[in-house]
């Protein structure tokens, strides 16, 4: 964290250029920044410059201490990221930077932008590492003394940060120099903060960045940690929990937040105070002493994190069995806050913050004025504590749009009447992130709640009663009542995990029962089963007239290539007929050595064929059904039928792609990058799924644009264009226990891909060969060559998903710009210790969530489905002794067929709930598979009905259950027996099974129906043969078969909500 501390080590924008200077500076701020710099030196060089004639910033070495360098804010804000051991030197015709060869060559390209900007010139002055840099500095106070001469003044005045002691021997040798040089020293500390009050939108969007995680680490680790250790009396000390919530800070996926930890930071170690013991200056440090959580405890938590430099800060204070005392101050300061905040307006005075604080506290509770505190905070930014803008009584500078603040108050030194020494001394401290802003003044850290019911815990069984007596007794005894979060825990009232999930899924079946029938009774969904409508073919022709026929030769069968036909000699005539109108071709040899070609067309009205448009067109046409020719000659035959079935694939190909490019929505043009930027690469990529095509498949390269990304290969037409405005999810999962690192896009309408119509499209890498060894034998743990084989691949794998995290944060830092704000974009990462096995489609894989989606995006076909489309998830044949289950999901759109993921493990069934309740997604269990094409087709043609029985209630096993044992057919209850039932009859079974039936078996069913005029077939001769076999009692019944009536004697199958789906099957 070396570099981190001091400022940030990398540019804003994060440019790779190469191997000798990995980063690049940002030349369109660099050149905004220098005229802001210029331009405020020029209009205020009398006062707050100074007078100044030249500007001298000396950058000490790195250092591990935190600590905040107006030298080290300068570099960050005006070149991109920190110089550390180098001199600038601004005067008005020259800029000097004396530094390594390193940090010159970085800084070469700034030179053109400055002479363009501001109309300076840059002058390098390289020092070697065996200089001491002592002729350089005296080159640099040479052109000073010459510029100076020049414009007639001999003794110039120089601008230096005078509060920052030199560090190390060049910054030492150059304070030195300085001083005993002809000059003149000025003190320039205090401008800079005025220089660097203004933030521009990128500083916002920063300081933004960094209140949204320091919010949601106070929100997702510090209060559910504080809440565990008081409700289990854990004994943790004030330093461990600083350690823990530093660490969710620099890795902030523990918090749920989606930035790069590589731009994270703390603005100070967490603050935790309790006990007694109390400080509330920013310098406060947590101490060892254990977290005092007792009745009329105060607990103040404060914490800081920066985003690329950019400071954020918050602090909360929890009150445990407050006194009324410690409520009524509570109060009155979250009033003083708030008016505090309210003030910071454009155009007012930066004072009237703390006057109107000071005017709240002595209206409410003048007794605890002289307890407040004398600043309600300062300016915030690249220093956590700008002192220019401090927000006391005196300061009297004009609030302007663009400054940011941290609105710090609190009382300190409060005395409650107790012999404890513990509580008897609290403090009290509130502190928020401020934007002010011509619209409104803006709380980026309002995540974090402060409210008096999200901070204040009862624990006491007496002020719980307290609280439930009526409030009109309360208003009589003349106070209000002190509204606290609710209880966490109770000696006689333990609430356990699993029942405060039970309770919150009860809340999300409320809820989701309302918006359901909302959009039900809106039209949201329409009807329709989701079967996917019939292709109209279009009209194929072969020949317009007779005069396109081809010459006649011998009376043979043809095949015109050019116009797709196949020309057939009948009553001594070639009759052409279009491929499209052949259903198959075949040939076979008799014993006479004779060879038939025997030729089907398509017929309207045989089943399993599209409808013609020609049999509406011609309805009392007469169609030809069969053909067969004799040859003599086998290889001939054979040879048409080859060209026949070829002719006829290519044609399908081609109608299937035409008709699957007519359905694409039109997309704008990818704009190139040009000389405008260089753009995002990332080279050697595989793409799924693959371009068509025969021959060797190339890697290619996959390139960030203005608008979207381009991939394409050496080959010119492998080539796809994914524009931004496209992408509905972007995933970057690095290989961990993969062969593959990768980047996925889920698109909101389909693209081509070659001749491939897809949503999903991947580009990845594979991290390591796949090698299998000849020898046979088992090698050593200890073979050298295999520890540096293992070796080798482990660097191979880190350093290519080291190049995929830099594309990905380079396109994140891209998305992040203001004209991408709408689409809001960004890279998500599987949330791997959440994921779980199961069978999407047909081969078992590692399912794995994100923030945003369930994925899998390993095994073809990918899995991608969006959280917020999913209307519930039902875990199907759940108990039982059941090894596995399924999980069914069911989304808002019932025109869409549900997914079912089979076989998940037993073992995470706990996870998936606890997964799904986190998410507020309405689970359900059910024992068994329900029918659930059937479920949402009713819901569709009845929806009123739906809502009146209770929405999705149906599915609630609990209430099901308790609705059987009250019936008066569960009053029968089971009887067990060894003995199969003999008077079942087919229609007790059809109706048992009615709702436990696969999609995949209603589909046979049908196709089997259509197939009744063909005559049976051997499925057909096969399944009445094993009903014979059951019907007779045999034994020779499958363990299959056995299994299935298992599960039916003891299963309980469940039913929709209409009165049209079959009941629910009763236990036997």
């Amino acid at each position: 964290m070396a570099d981190q501390r001091n400022g940030n080590d990398q540019p804003s924008n994060g440019k790779v250029s190469g191997a000798t200077n990995p980063y690049t500076i940002d030349l369109d701020k660099f050149t905004a920044r220098l005229k802001s710099l210029y331009s405020h030196w020029n209009e205020n060089k009398g006062d707050l410059w100074g007078s100044s004639d030249v500007l001298a910033i000396a950058t000490p070495p790195p250092s591990d201490d935190l600590r905040y360098l107006k030298s080290s804010a300068l570099n960050i804000w005006l070149l991109g990221y920190e110089f550390p051991e180098t001199i600038m030197v601004f005067t008005k015709k020259q800029i000097h930077f004396l530094c390594s060869q390193k940090k010159a060559s970085l800084l070469e390209v700034v030179k053109r932008s400055a002479r363009e900007a501001v109309g300076v010139d840059v002058v390098m002055h390289v020092k070697a590492k065996s200089d001491d840099g002592s002729a350089l500095m005296d080159a640099i106070f040479r052109a000073i003394h010459s510029q100076s001469n020049m414009e007639g003044d001999q003794s110039p005045l120089v601008g230096y940060i005078a509060r920052e002691t030199p560090e190390g021997k060049l910054l030492e040798m150059w304070a030195d120099k300085l001083k005993s040089a002809n000059f003149q020293l000025v003190d320039i500390t205090s401008v800079l903060s005025d220089l660097f009050a203004l933030k521009d939108r990128e500083e916002i969007m920063c300081v933004k960045k960094a209140a949204y995680l320091s919010a949601h680490v106070m929100k997702k680790v510090v209060v559910p940690k504080l809440e565990n250790v008081i409700d289990e009396e854990k004994k943790v000390t004030h330093s461990s929990l600083m350690d823990e919530t530093e660490k969710a800070i620099l890795e902030p996926t523990r918090a749920g937040v989606k930035l790069k930890a590589e731009n994270i930071d703390i603005c100070y170690p967490p603050i935790f105070q309790s006990g007694g013991e109390f400080d509330l200056r920013p310098s406060a440090a947590s101490n060892d002493e254990l977290l005092y959580y007792d009745s009329a405890s105060v607990i103040i938590c404060a914490i800081g994190s920066r985003y690329n430099s950019y400071c954020s800060n918050v602090a909360r204070t929890f009150l445990i069995d407050a006194t009324q005392l410690q409520s009524k101050a509570y109060e009155v300061l979250l009033k003083a806050h708030d008016t505090a905040i309210s003030a910071l307006k454009p155009g007012n005075r930066v004072s009237a913050a703390y006057q109107a604080a000071l005017s709240v506290v002595e209206a409410e509770a003048p007794e605890l004025a002289a307890n407040l505190t004398k600043s309600a905070g300062t300016g915030i930014g690249l220093e956590f504590r700008e002192s220019g803008l401090n927000l006391n009584a005196k300061n009297d500078r004009v609030l302007k749009a663009g400054m940011v603040f941290n609105v710090s108050l609190g009382f300190q030194n409060l005395q409650t009447e107790t012999k404890n020494t513990k509580n008897r001394n609290f403090s009290l401290l509130l502190a928020d992130t401020v934007v002010v802003s011509d619209e409104k003044t803006e709380v980026v850290t309002l995540a974090s709640s402060k409210a008096v019911k999200d901070v204040a815990y009862s624990f006491n069984e007496d002020e719980e009663e307290e609280e439930e007596k009526p409030k009109a007794k309360a208003e009589a005894n003349g106070n209000d009542a002190f509204l606290s979060k609710t209880t966490l825990r109770s000696d006689n009232h333990e609430i356990s995990k699993e029942e405060l999930r039970r309770q919150h899924q009860a809340e999300l079946a409320r809820q989701k029962n309302e918006e359901t029938a909302r959009r039900l009774a809106g039209g949201g969904t329409g009807t329709g089963d989701n079967r996917t409508a019939a292709k109209a073919s279009t009209d194929v022709v072969a020949y317009k007239n007779v005069n396109d026929l081809p010459p006649p030769r011998d009376l043979m069968i043809q095949i015109d290539q050019k116009n797709e036909a196949v020309l057939l000699p009948i009553y001594g005539s070639m009759v052409p007929f279009h491929v499209a109108t052949i259903r198959t071709v075949s040939s076979q040899q008799d014993t006479n050595r004779s060879c038939y070609i025997r030729i089907i067309f398509n017929v309207p009205g045989t089943p399993f064929n599209s409808p013609d448009a020609n049999s509406l067109k011609f309805p009392g046409a007469i169609y030809l059904k069969e053909v067969s020719y004799r040859s003599k000659d086998p290889r001939h035959i054979s040879e048409i039928v080859q060209l026949i079935k070829t002719l006829r694939r290519h044609f399908v190909a081609r109608e299937s792609e035409r008709a699957e490019r007519a359905t694409l929505v039109t997309q704008e043009r990818l704009q190139l990058a040009g000389n405008r930027f260089k753009p995002i690469r990332l080279p050697d990529l595989w793409i799924r799924p693959v371009f068509s095509g025969r021959g060797r498949k190339v890697p290619g390269t996959l390139e960030a644009h203005v608008n979207g990304f381009r991939y394409s290969t050496t080959r010119q037409d492998d080539r796809v264009d994914i524009l931004f405005a496209n992408i509905k999810h972007a995933f970057f999962q690095p290989a961990e226990n993969e062969m593959i690192t990768l980047v996925h896009f889920h698109l909101h309408n389909h693209i081509m891909v070659g001749n491939k119509k897809t949503k999903d499209i991947q580009f990845y890498v594979e991290v390591m060969d796949v090698v299998q060894t000849l020898g046979g034998g088992k090698r050593s743990a200890y073979d050298p060559d295999e520890i540096e084989e293992e070796q080798r691949e482990r660097n191979r794998k880190n350093k290519i998903n080291m190049d995929f995290q830099s594309f990905v944060n380079r396109v994140n830092d891209l998305w992040g710009q203001p004209q991408f704000s709408g689409l809001d974009l960004e890279f998500d990462q599987p949330l791997r210790e959440l994921g779980f096995h199961g069978v999407p489609y047909k081969s078992s894989a590692f399912i794995v969530p994100t923030s945003t989606c369930l994925v899998e995006l390993i095994e073809t076909p990918f899995l991608v489905v969006t959280l917020s489309e999913i209307e519930i998830v039902n875990l199907e044949r759940v108990g039982l002794g059941q090894k596995n289950f399924d999980m069914t999901i069911v989304f808002k759109d019932f025109k869409r067929d549900v997914l079912r993921i089979d076989s998940i493990p037993s073992t995470a069934l706990d996870g998936i709930k606890e997964w799904l309740d986190t998410t507020d997604i309405k689970y359900y269990e059910s024992r068994l598979n329900l029918q659930w094409r059937q479920i949402l087709k009713t819901i569709t043609d009845d929806p009123q009905n739906f809502i009146d029985e209770g929405g999705w209630e149906f599915l609630n096993l609990e209430a099901t259950d308790s609705e059987s044992e009250n019936s008066e057919d569960s009053d029968k209850g089971y009887e067990p027996s060894d003995v199969e039932p003999e008077s079942e009859s087919e229609d007790d079974v059809s109706e048992s099974e009615s709702l436990v039936e696969s999609a995949e078996e209603e589909e046979e069913d049908s196709e089997a129906d259509s197939e009744e005029e063909k005559g049976k077939t051997w499925e057909e001769l096969e399944r009445e043969a094993s009903n014979a076999d059951r019907e007779k009692g045999n034994e020779s019944d499958s363990e299959e078969e056995r299994k299935r009536r298992k599960v039916k004697a003891f299963g309980k199958s469940r039913a929709g909500p209409s009165s049209s789906v079959p009941k629910r099957a009763k236990l036997r």
